[in-house]
């Protein structure tokens, strides 16, 4: 998640519950919240987090 064009790498296990809780601000005080981060601009998918 962003707010300009470069970001935060993060791993999830599931991308439609993060993308709702960044972009609700489930998390007042968390990174994204703060900056105001909440734009997706890129995602892979893999069957391991330790591939990334």
């Amino acid at each position: 998640m962003t707010n300009k064009p470069e970001g935060v790498i993060g791993i999830t296990d599931n991308i439609e519950e993060r993308i709702k809780e960044h972009k609700l601000k489930e998390y007042p005080k968390s990174f994204t919240a703060k900056y105001n981060c909440d734009k997706l601009i890129y995602f892979e998918v893999f069957e391991n987090g330790n591939e990334s």
